[in-house]
């Protein structure tokens, strides 16, 4: 390999350090006009009437719009087309948009907004999972679901929970809360739109431009051919920017009205609002072990607070149950979820989506599964790590597996088994795996998830892309894989991503599946071109192709662009492609495809930290982390990738947390809304595993979302070691961990966390029989 596995720069960094990128707050075509939006007040409200006829006579105002001029409803997912741009019937969270203007200065935008009357009926809020569990004193929030505000059941069983649990020696239940937060990239949502001889244009920082395609046609009712996407250089997603949002459809209705330009960026406080972040999460555990700690039987429940909107919602519930068979070989499961309106801001798909919350509860549970058996929480945990090569109960694949090797590499590093134990200072270890790609298009069609085409002209590459850089490093990944085929240099490749009109589709950048998926596109497309240019070059030079070296910018005796110049002189123009499907490797039971993926990595994380009884202050000193990449194409990407979770991780686990108060946001501002700054990051140790997997391009696997999991369990882990109590609810704040050694010290139990999970009535569940013994675990499909 002469570039991948190399550690070289980012393709796009001198851009972005020096200014030169472009984001979609920068642009600015002639005559455009500004968007702003009008937002409900109310968390739950009838709409009565609206009155736009003073905001129309205010000077610079171009156009004034409502939910009567945008009647469509849209939707991430197929089975929850549930919000509308502008809504005129019934608002659901506060900030939920009610009208739009667009005038000549933005600030002459907000005064219309500020002088539309709108007149409301105000019902009564739902604002926890609890009160959305009960009858509604008014009306549900959404009228789909139910019964009272549920938005959706799950309720599967796999192989003899029952039995496992009559088989099992000791048998512990637990309740942990996981509250939501959101991602606060450095760059708000922007959208600009034109519309030009009967075409819209939008630019937008969105995460997939191919889904935002969609929500245009359907809410505009144009075809698609008739609009065009294009994905500004990105400020940071994190899973905020995968769900069309109604800004980008304003904008482009506003183009459509004016014939002008129309520009809408969210201020920071909007963006607290159109949110789409971490769902907070109640969850209860019971696991059956045998005295050896080896699990007999696991019985987990989920209760979700979604928001007010469907959103990624379905794909979350079952996420939060899915996962679990991926790191442990549990061989009896039983799953049950529920997801919930409320009256906030609704939640969708963050860094993780859906998974760092049950890897949370079912870290701390084996943990403390542990102590009652008196061993060792990272032997009994060894003792029912999932092999490689091998099915789960709930039919999921698993290829190349590299938990025992990350487990080695951060015990061995932290000598976490030789520390001198003392109080007030702890380690915590926890592992978890993720997704390389969901196996499931958002919407069911039979087309590729990702397709690459190339271009050489003169010795000139381009390769053409769907895939969204949203900072992760995916156009590094596609030029260095397409550089390696070709015996380039990354710079040496020139890129057009995410633009919906020159590249082909690519189902977006989220799931960490570009790597894995649009890599293996982009190799399938390189390995084709090269073989052109050998051919040509055996065809001029008599040599026999195998015979042919293609690297260091040469192929065999001629350089690059000479052996282009021969290709293209034999067979025309130079253009390849390659697309990537996954396997069909769900299993045969409704609800099947959520949680399979081509291939999963695994993590492991010890946590070292000092921790104060007197107030509570957690000081984290280092964190090892080891993560099994698959094979690292950019190792400093991957590194960078890892630690970056790391960093969100424990945001999470120490401050992070959206909260409201009669639906408002109680903290929506980055002055007050608590992330780690450069002096909370303590020192990261970062292993890199190579694993290898069979599938992936090169043998690579996911490297973006993966590495947050381990970090919270293993921070409360840490605590339980230096206080000697649970915080079973994150965030983990320095008045929980008081009032757990309060509690301590008065005889109660030494924790803090919810204190029960609430009764839902969960459907029967649907039982699965497990995949037989004698299975092909490897064989690619079913």
């Amino acid at each position: 390999m002469k570039v991948v596995g190399k550690p070289l720069a980012k393709v796009d960094a001198a851009a972005k350090v020096t200014g030169r990128a472009i984001y979609a707050d920068d642009m600015l075509p002639a005559r455009t006009l500004h968007c702003r939006i009008l937002r409900s007040p109310h968390p739950h409200a009838r709409i009565v009437s609206i009155d736009t006829s003073a905001a129309r006579r205010i000077p610079g105002v171009v156009a004034v719009i409502t939910g009567s001029d945008l009647p469509v409803k849209f939707g991430i997912l197929p089975v929850t087309q549930d919000e509308r741009a502008l809504e005129h019937e019934k608002v659901r969270y506060v900030g939920d948009p009610i009208a739009a203007v667009a005038a000549t200065e933005e600030e002459i935008a907000a005064a219309a907004c500020d002088a539309i009357a709108v007149e409301y009926e105000v019902l009564e809020p739902v604002m926890s999972i609890e009160a959305a569990l009960a009858i509604p004193k008014d009306e549900r929030i959404q009228d789909y679901g139910g019964p009272n505000n549920i938005h959706k059941f799950v309720s599967l069983e796999f192989g003899d929970v029952d039995g496992g649990f009559a088989r099992a020696d000791n048998v512990r239940e637990d309740v942990f809360f996981f509250q939501g937060n959101t991602h606060l990239p450095m760059e708000q949502h922007s959208a600009v739109a034109t519309y030009i001889d009967g075409r819209v244009t939008l630019w937008s920082s969105t995460q997939v431009v191919h889904y935002v395609h969609r929500a245009l046609a359907k809410v505009l009712e144009l075809p698609m051919n008739r609009i065009r996407v294009i994905g500004a250089a990105h400020g940071g997603g994190f899973g905020g920017k995968t769900d069309p949002f109604a800004h980008e459809i304003i904008v482009a209705k506003l183009a459509m009205l004016t014939g002008r330009p129309v520009k809408c960026t969210l201020t920071r406080e909007e963006v607290f609002y159109a949110h789409r972040g971490r769902h907070p999460v109640l969850m209860w555990i019971k696991t059956g072990v045998t005295a050896d700690g080896r699990i007999s039987a696991m019985h987990f429940r989920s209760a979700l607070d979604g928001g007010a909107y469907g959103s990624y919602g379905v794909a979350s519930t079952f996420y939060t149950g899915a996962l679990q068979t991926v790191t442990y070989d549990i061989p009896a499961y039983r799953f049950e979820g529920c997801r919930v309106f409320t009256n906030k801001p609704p939640c969708g798909p963050k860094r993780g989506h859906g998974t760092p919350q049950p890897r949370f509860a079912l870290e701390l549970h084996l943990e403390k599964l542990a102590h009652d058996l008196g061993l060792d929480p990272v032997e009994l945990k060894r003792r029912n790590f999932v092999k490689p090569n091998t099915r789960t109960v709930n039919w999921l694949r698993v290829t190349s597996c590299g938990l025992e090797e990350c487990t080695d590499r951060v015990i061995k590093a932290s000598a976490f088994h030789q520390r001198k134990r003392f109080f007030g200072r702890g380690m915590g270890f926890a592992i978890s795996s993720y997704l390389s790609g969901a196996g499931t298009a958002i919407y069911w069609n039979d087309m590729p998830h990702s397709e690459v085409q190339i271009k050489v002209d003169r010795g000139g590459v381009t390769a053409f892309c769907g895939a969204m850089d949203i900072g992760q490093g995916s156009d590094s990944v596609l030029a260095t894989i397409v550089a390696e085929e070709l015996g380039l240099q990354p710079a040496d490749i020139r890129l057009v991503t995410a633009d919906t009109d020159t590249t082909p589709i690519d189902l977006g950048s989220y799931s960490s599946r570009v790597t894995f998926m649009a890599g293996n596109a982009a190799l399938e497309a390189a390995r084709k071109m090269r073989a052109l240019l050998v051919e040509a070059v055996a065809a001029k030079t008599g040599a026999e192709a195998s015979a042919i070296d293609v690297s260091e910018a040469r192929v065999g005796d001629c350089s690059f662009e000479e052996a282009s110049v021969l290709a293209e002189a034999r067979f025309g123009t130079l253009t390849t492609a390659g697309s990537y499907t996954p396997p069909k490797i769900a299993g045969p039971y409704k609800g099947s495809g959520v949680g399979p993926s081509p291939a999963y990595s695994y993590s492991a994380c010890v946590v070292d930290l000092d921790a104060d009884a007197r107030t509570g202050l957690i000081h984290v000193n280092k964190i090892w982390i080891a993560h099994d990449v698959g094979r690292a194409i950019n190792p400093l990407l991957v590194e960078g990738q890892v630690e970056g979770s790391v960093y969100m991780g424990l945001g999470e686990a120490l401050m992070e947390e959206q909260v409201f108060r009669k639906g408002l946001h109680k903290w929506p501002s980055m002055l007050e809304y608590k992330s780690p700054t450069f002096l909370d990051m303590p020192e990261v140790e970062t292993f890199i595993v190579e694993t290898n997997d069979p599938e992936g391009p090169y043998g690579a696997k996911e490297a973006g979302q993966g590495p947050l999991l381990p970090v919270p369990p293993a921070l409360c882990s840490a605590v339980y070691d230096a206080l000697g109590v649970w915080i079973d609810e994150i965030p983990v704040s320095p008045e929980k961990v008081t009032e757990a050694l309060r509690r301590k010290e008065k005889g109660e139990p030494p924790r803090y966390g919810p204190p029960r999970f609430p009764s839902i009535p969960y459907p029967e569940a649907i039982k699965v029989q497990p995949p037989p013994k004698d299975f092909d675990a490897a064989a690619a499909t079913i």
